[in-house]
């Protein structure tokens, strides 16, 4: 498995080797670079596909290089974050003093939660208590009503008889 100090060595040599070889297109003769340059201004005016062909061949390798790097920069940071993890555990004393530490996160996340529940449950009590008053509160002026109803009718049909 490659650290980041290799991947970071074998970057500083393409960078080198890149480097090289624009020097030496640099060096170049000037009479080397006029025939190049006139014979590719003359096939770029019969071939004008092949620019194109060059410009796809360009968008294509960003295409797969950009997703590339991205792997090769997040693996880096994970090999980095195991790296800090082990040193957090390197000891017994460093190991235990950790666990402690989650312990501590872990009670102070469980207190906040009861606390939390016991605030609901006294909240939806409360709620319940006041919907079933006023349920029978109704219920009561509704059986009232409907009584008072009951009599008024037997009132009007001992009138009539």
């Amino acid at each position: 498995m490659a650290t980041a100090q290799s991947t970071s060595a074998n970057s500083a040599k393409t960078r080198r080797s890149t480097a090289a070889k624009s020097a030496t297109r640099a060096k170049a003769t000037p009479r080397a670079t006029a025939s190049r340059a006139s014979s590719s201004n003359a096939s770029t005016k019969r071939s004008a596909p092949a620019v194109k062909n060059g410009t796809v061949t360009s968008y294509a390798e960003r295409a797969v290089l950009i997703p590339v790097g991205a792997a090769l920069i997040a693996r880096e940071q994970v090999v980095a974050r195991v790296n800090d993890t082990i040193g957090t555990f390197g000891t017994p004393a460093k190991a235990n003093a950790q666990l402690r530490k989650f312990e501590r996160r872990g009670n102070t996340a469980r207190n906040r939660l009861e606390r939390e529940v016991r605030k609901t449950r006294v909240r939806v009590e409360r709620e319940v208590r006041q919907t079933r008053a006023s349920v029978e509160r109704e219920a009561r002026r509704v059986q009232r009503e409907g009584e008072d109803l009951a009599n008024k009718v037997q009132e009007r049909i001992l009138s009539l008889v």
